[in-house]
């Protein structure tokens, strides 16, 4: 039989197709913001692909969704007090329902545009994610410079988006459609984010300076625990652990039974105290412009007075921030789980695992030369408790490192001994040896 003569083909060819004209011309803004609205959503703004915000993820979303053209950000209020409370699990509950709302929004949006003959796609709010990139980019779309391009807020010195009238207590949604919108939005010409310093005095681990930078390991240590990577050092301990009561030394009942709720509830969040104290946005700010001290009192101390476990790389930042600021909270320590695969992976992967504290005092040019299965050169550049990375030999170097990429990637995942390594020839230094160990401090493993 000829395709033409397959009923399912007659039946599409005896059939008038409207919806080829419209998506030759952009959709109506206000029908579709309607449409997301009444689907759930508390705002919504558009971005066209071209847009410079969404430079470094534009070949991701592309290659997820060859065809689009426009992207539809949109948000889902949270409720405030459930965030705030020093019950954790109130506070997950409020995540991950709103969580849900937010896929359930994406998937309706999808399928109300789909029926109009226009192709859309909607990835995750979170999880699930693409996991085989891991520890590299799992995510399809990164949410939060979306919405900030939409105008749907600014980013904190917390690093969440704060919206206008809402403030943080929100959740970011994408959809990628496959056609052009009549209007698109742009980025207020404020920022929400009154610059208090409440995020800082409430993070556990001091992962927000008071300056604005942000010691990523510091965060996802501990805030992020029973996610990704935590999950992978708990399976380590398991793994070494040689019995039972070995096992109870190493991961107290109480750990196993959250690492348990966690697997089969859904990962929950140890921390995000920044997000529970920010007073910013209109329908917020209003209580703490009325009694700062009581805004102090009632929300912040409670969650600055927690006795709690804060899970800390040893030697890192974060270990000398809880001695440091919070003696009713001990600390414990975890594996480094951002374990590069690739040589791309750690000259990417640099920035968020350095410690600016361990840096302290040293300013030095580091040349890598990496030689086997991968054949790269970089700069990393460690100065006034900061780092800069470059492809490629820039500078006059302090010390030259040229190493074999395996024995190197082997050395980060405490497979490899450096000492072995370097009598092996497998790492070769050119400069003063104590460089290594000095660039080493700034990365506890």
């Amino acid at each position: 039989m000829k395709i033409s003569e397959h009923p399912t083909v007659k039946q599409i060819h005896s059939r008038q197709t409207p919806h080829i004209a419209q998506q030759s011309k952009p959709l109506d803004a206000d029908w579709l913001r309607q449409l997301a609205f009444d689907a759930g959503a508390d705002d919504v703004g558009f971005v066209q692909i071209d847009r410079h915000e969404i430079d470094d993820q534009r070949d991701d979303i592309l290659n997820a969704f060859p065809r689009t053209k426009t992207l539809i950000s949109y948000i889902v209020r949270m409720n405030r007090e459930p965030l705030r409370t020093p019950a954790r699990s109130v506070a997950n509950l409020e995540f991950h329902h709103v969580g849900d709302k937010i896929n359930e929004i994406g998937r309706n949006l999808v399928r109300t545009l789909e029926d109009r003959g226009i192709r859309a796609l909607n990835p995750a709010m979170g999880f699930p994610m693409e996991m085989d990139n891991f520890p590299g980019k799992i995510w399809v779309v990164s949410h939060k410079p979306v919405a900030v391009a939409a105008g749907l807020g600014m980013m904190g010195i917390h690093r969440n988006v704060i919206h206008q009238k809402f403030g943080n207590f929100i959740l970011l949604g994408t959809v990628l459609i496959d056609a052009e919108v009549s209007q698109y939005g742009q980025p207020i010409d404020f920022n929400p984010c009154l610059e208090c310093k409440l995020c800082v005095a409430a993070c556990p681990v001091g992962a927000i300076s008071p300056q604005g930078e942000f010691n990523f390991s510091a965060c996802y240590s501990h805030n992020y625990r029973e996610f990704m990577g935590g999950f992978t050092d708990w399976t380590e301990e398991v793994a070494d652990s040689k019995n039972r009561f070995d096992y109870r030394k190493r991961v107290n009942d109480s750990e196993s039974a959250s690492m348990w709720q966690s697997l089969s509830f859904g990962a929950n969040y140890k921390a995000a105290y920044c997000l529970s104290v920010c007073p910013a946005g209109e329908d917020v700010i209003g209580p703490y412009l009325a009694s700062k001290k009581t805004h102090l009192k009632e929300i912040l101390k409670p969650l600055q007075e927690k006795e709690e476990t804060i899970y800390v790389l040893k030697n890192s930042d974060a270990e000398a921030y809880v001695a440091k600021r919070f003696a009713n909270k001990q600390t414990k320590y975890v594996g480094n789980s951002l374990r590069p695969g690739s040589i791309s992976g750690f000259l990417q992967g640099v920035p968020l695992v350095f410690q600016p504290g361990k840096s302290n005092g040293l300013n030095a040019t580091y040349h890598f030369t990496f030689t086997g299965a991968e054949n790269r050169k970089a700069t990393i550049v460690i100065q006034d408790k900061k780092i800069f990375t470059e492809e490629g030999h820039h500078g006059e170097p302090d010390l030259r490192v040229t190493a074999d990429t395996k024995t190197w990637l082997g050395f980060l995942a405490k497979e490899k001994n450096i000492a072995w390594a370097l009598l092996r020839r497998k790492i070769r230094l050119k400069g003063s040896p104590r460089l290594l160990l000095a660039f080493g401090k700034c990365f506890p493993m």
